[in-house]
């Protein structure tokens, strides 16, 4: 029978031929060797505590040797692995617990642990990243097919309860060698991943381009500006990707010129300002590299390598990724071989989500005259005031280029008069409300304008630094 084509395959190709590269550091250098005899011993557990290919794994810990081991071996032996935040309470854990019914569940927390055995009950094997379960011969591995569930990844619930977006095999291939082709990608890069590994940013991109491609990746259990700029100083970097809150940290730092020594800096998750572009440009001479995907979706446009980077765009289709605007609301449709199945047990949402083969991201986009993408705002986003459509995005990077302002985040409230009120949350310092005003009055049109701001010390975030609006909204 022949192999077939997958992630893990490929990685256990990658770590035969050449068994002595190093390819991951948690504190030292890990072999690819060592990764396929790791992997296979706890394949070897997971079966003896009696899990069979198709079950649901949780996995729930810090960016480390430990989640990847724990990811690689399920993968390997054919679970389903379901990536679980970190920051997740007991309400969050039972959640996903009832939705997926896993058969297991690798959770670095003690307390993480004892919620996932109160939702799953007895049935459940719960054990931490060590995977301290006894040993069992090694069952059939990598022989998990390309149309086989591979992962189950909830979505972020920014904008209610997470839905489990179902990933196969193919899907993962197909991701990572879309990202491998278009960055140039190659056995010599070293990446410094300081992305949480729960989300599709620094597992699907980061991790397993790192294993696709034959690179190599320095493990960082947190991002700390000065953290990653040892590391791409220490191991010799070449890659970096971040989230804009990253950047802005960096940009923070009287470092910033380091990130000269890399070939490549990549931004996604969230929206990348202009100015933030042009302020790391300014001090390191790197232009940042911004593109676009879900986790429905995984990557699917990127600005190019080589050619024009524009910001404020998230570039262009990438290679076997079809894109178009819906006619009637511009909200962005795509077809690729990186889409996901549908989500898990929800047919309902899945169709919905779903045209003619199309899927329907939510985002509402532009196209330039070049054919790159921006990203308009959301669907659901739309603030409806006066009878006019008003997209948060546009007021929010006006307000963002206000010299006091940090963030900024706008929602619709209920109004009375206008049905809903542009209202804007803001991080600023040394800044009055009247001057924010004063600031969108000149550069936007009246229905637009914010009709009051709120100054605030932080905005609600997720793990990957996104606002969650529903926080502010409850508030």
């Amino acid at each position: 029978m022949s192999t077939p084509d997958t992630l893990p395959n490929a990685g256990a190709r990658r770590w035969a031929e050449a068994p002595d590269v190093p390819v991951l550091h948690d504190g030292r250098w890990f072999t690819g060797a060592e990764l396929e005899e790791r992997s296979r011993v706890v394949a070897g557990r997971f079966a003896a505590a009696g899990l069979a290919p198709g079950d649901r794994l949780l996995l729930s810990g810090p960016t480390g040797i430990g989640f990847v081991t724990a990811h690689l071996a399920a993968l390997r032996f054919g679970l389903v692995v379901v990536p679980v935040n970190p920051a997740y309470g007991a309400r969050e854990v039972a959640h996903v617990v009832a939705d997926c019914r896993p058969a297991a569940g690798v959770m670095a927390s003690p307390e993480a642990a004892g919620w996932v055995r109160d939702a799953g009950g007895p049935r459940v094997v719960v054990t931490g990243l060590d995977v301290d379960l006894p040993d069992g011969p090694a069952p059939a591995l990598d022989v998990a097919g390309a149309d086989d569930l591979a992962l189950i990844v909830y979505t972020s619930g920014t904008t209610g309860a997470p839905k489990g977006a179902s990933l196969t095999h193919a899907n993962l291939l197909a991701g990572a060698r879309a990202l491998t082709t278009a960055w140039h990608w190659t056995a010599q890069d070293r990446l410094v991943l300081a992305l949480p590994l729960f989300h599709v940013h620094g597992l699907c991109v980061g991790l397993h381009g790192t294993l696709l491609s034959g690179g190599s990746a320095v493990l960082q259990p947190r991002f700390e500006a000065s953290g990653v700029l040892d590391a791409v100083a220490a191991h010799a970097g070449s890659l970096f990707f971040g989230v804009p809150t990253m950047y802005a940290r960096l940009a923070e730092s009287p470092r910033l010129r380091e990130l000269s020594a890399l070939r490549l800096a990549v931004s996604g998750s969230a929206a990348l300002s202009p100015a933030l572009f042009d302020a790391v440009e300014k001090a390191s001479g790197q232009r940042i590299l911004e593109r676009y995907g879900m986790s429905e979706t995984l990557i699917t446009v990127s600005n190019p390598y080589e050619g024009e980077r524009k910001p404020g765009t998230v570039g262009l289709p990438l290679p076997g990724v079809d894109l178009r605007l819906d006619e009637d609301t511009d909200e962005i449709l795509l077809r690729a071989p990186s889409v996901m199945r549908g989500y898990w047990q929800r047919p309902e949402a899945t169709a919905e989500s779903f045209s003619d083969g199309w899927f329907r991201t939510g985002d509402v986009g532009a196209l330039d005259a070049d054919g790159y993408v921006s990203i308009v705002g959301r669907r659901k986003e739309l603030i409806i005031s006066g009878g006019y459509n008003v997209y948060p995005r546009e007021v929010e990077e006006v307000l963002r280029a206000h010299p006091g302002v940090r963030d900024a985040a706008v929602i619709g409230v209920p109004d009375a008069t206008w049905g809903e009120a542009v209202t804007a949350f803001v991080e600023a310092s040394g800044v009055a409300e009247a001057e924010l005003l004063a600031h969108a009055r000149a550069q936007l049109a009246p229905y637009k304008r914010p009709k009051t701001v709120v100054l605030v010390t932080a905005l609600p975030r997720n793990a990957l630094g996104k606002v969650v609006k529903a926080q502010l909204r409850a508030d």
